[in-house]
């Protein structure tokens, strides 16, 4: 498997994993891995010296690091826009290469949304944009008008957020086809979801991992990988996993 890729990445969820169990992590299942989030705002506890250790181990096996979206909404929320230079001035320093911008929590017009991805990108950041919301559903039309709004600002790639794509546990179809049928899908990762969204299941989480491979292709993007699942995941990919192989179309 080469790397990087474009299609077929796989992100996963680095919610503070010590660095002894990432690199056995990365040992065992680096080449399986294109991206790490560090979850949330969890970077700003780590000590400095593991955090800079972490993220070379991350870039000597080709897996991208980069900062969750809503670190960036809490600096937003609490110092406002005159203070995001200073936080992309401190991504690079410390060495990241990338960073997310969102609203998960705190909503942005798309005016704000394009100026903070035009702004981060200005400043020598790759910026991932990521659509939706955890706690609304909103209509497929407006995560389009999202991602369009990404794309145009200089967003490298966008993440749909998982809660958009389920409802009562199961996968909303019209807006995977929506999204398969408007967006350049090389471009987009759509997000599992996880425990974070009340009601989901682990069963239900492979269920729509399952749905997405056979909707999309083995090739679709995924996002938010549990570090446990990311062999299970590539297995499922290739028609090892518990789905069995692939299906054959009929003609």
């Amino acid at each position: 498997m080469r790397k990087p890729r474009r299609s077929g990445q796989t992100m996963v969820l680095d919610d503070g994993l010590p660095l002894v169990y990432t690199q056995d992590l990365v040992a065992l299942a680096g080449a399986y891995i294109d991206l790490a989030k560090i979850k949330t705002g969890t970077v700003r506890l780590y000590p400095r010296k593991a955090l800079l250790e972490k993220l070379r181990l991350y870039q000597r096996n080709h897996i991208q690091p980069f900062l969750g979206g809503q670190f960036h909404e809490y600096v937003f929320a609490t110092q406002g826009a005159r203070a995001l230079p200073e936080y992309y001035a401190e991504a690079l320093a410390l060495g990241f290469k990338a960073i997310e911008i969102s609203d998960n929590v705190v909503p942005l017009t798309e005016a704000q949304r394009r100026a903070q991805i035009r702004n981060a990108a200005a400043a020598g950041l790759i910026v991932f944009g990521e659509v939706g919301s955890k706690e609304t559903l909103s209509k497929p039309a407006l995560l389009i008008s999202q991602a369009e709004t990404c794309f145009d600002a200089g967003a490298a790639l966008v993440l749909v957020e998982a809660a958009e794509l389920i409802e009562s546990g199961k996968l909303r179809t019209r807006t995977i086809d929506l999204l398969t049928r408007s967006l350049d899908m090389s471009r987009v990762m759509i997000e599992l979801p996880g425990p974070w969204i009340s009601g989901v299941r682990s069963c239900d989480i492979e269920d729509m991992k399952k749905a997405l491979i056979a909707a999309l292709g083995p090739d679709v993007n995924l996002a938010n990988v549990t570090v446990s699942s990311i062999i299970d995941t590539e297995a499922a990919r290739v028609g090892l996993g518990t789905a069995g192989p692939p299906k054959k179309k009929r003609s």
